[in-house]
């Protein structure tokens, strides 16, 4: 595992933005960094993106686990390369729906009781704005990959599409933040004395319901279901049990039985037996 060592003069530093508070994030060409701050969210960002290279999900930001030097503390983390090209800027939903309306799309979406409603809503104004046609596909996706690995930050802020200065047209952006996957947020909510089986009555999705299935299935009545996984439950497994050396055994336990739960749970998605 490589050690960065972040120096003021060296980096721009910003902190990012999640639904449970910020998190420290460092830009250095090609890479963004971002340390680890609720739990083992580097751990989670990178086993979810490594299985996701085995499925149909499309393109994805690929995370491997960094640590980080800076203000001399030593910090877990993990990086990812710059997925946007020269002259293009991330337009996140809610930039794109005050853009356009004014209006805040959490806000607007709160007023509406149906959840199918909610994506077609989203969905349609999306289209609308960007002629993305097949965005309902790719938030579809997009949803069933919460479910599957549990990642409770799903929200309008961190879906978003890449806008092309030079022609003024979109393009889908790359999935990414998937960091609070896993129980990932084991110094908040899913300490790692909890049973497993607590946190996942306890845990809550977003941003169209409160509850995972509920909301990815409501998309994929409307667009059709999207994630298949080309890799074995054992594989997956394995993805996890690459980084015991890095990350301590009760963290890679409690990932590992996370995993193999929801592969049972959803083994209509897995293609691939084992």
């Amino acid at each position: 595992m490589e050690k960065i060592t972040i120096t003021n003069q060296k980096q721009y530093i910003e902190t990012g933005h999640s639904s449970k508070g910020n998190q420290l994030k460092w830009k250095d060409e090609p890479w963004w960094y971002k340390a680890d701050q609720m739990g083992y969210e580097s751990l989670a960002e990178t086993v979810v993106s490594r299985i996701l290279c085995s499925s149909d999900i499309g393109e994805h930001v690929i995370y491997e686990p960094v640590q980080i030097v800076y203000q001399d503390k030593e910090l877990m983390g993990c990086r990812s390369k710059n997925f946007l090209g020269e002259r293009e800027e991330l337009i996140t939903l809610e930039k794109l729906f005050r853009l356009h309306t004014g209006m805040s799309l959490a806000k607007e979406l709160s007023y509406i009781s149906d959840t199918k409603k909610r994506i077609a809503y989203t969905v349609d104004h999306v289209i609308s704005y960007t002629g993305l046609t097949d965005f309902g596909a790719y938030l579809t996706g997009m949803l069933e990959m919460d479910a599957f690995f549990l990642n409770e930050d799903r929200h309008t802020n961190n879906i978003a599409m890449i806008y092309r200065l030079d022609d003024k047209s979109y393009r889908l952006c790359p999935s990414f933040d998937m960091g609070l996957s896993l129980f990932a947020d084991m110094r908040g909510d899913f300490p790692l004395s909890k049973p497993l089986e607590d946190c996942r009555k306890d845990i809550i999705a977003k941003p169209f319901a409160r509850d995972f299935d509920e909301q990815a299935d409501a998309a994929g009545e409307l667009y059709g279901t999207q994630l298949i996984f080309c890799i074995s439950k054992n594989e997956m497994v394995k993805e996890v049990r690459r980084y015991e050396d890095i990350y301590p055994k009760e963290v890679i336990d409690r990932v590992e039985e996370t995993l193999r739960y929801q592969a049972d749970k959803y083994s209509y998605m897995i293609r691939k037996k084992g």
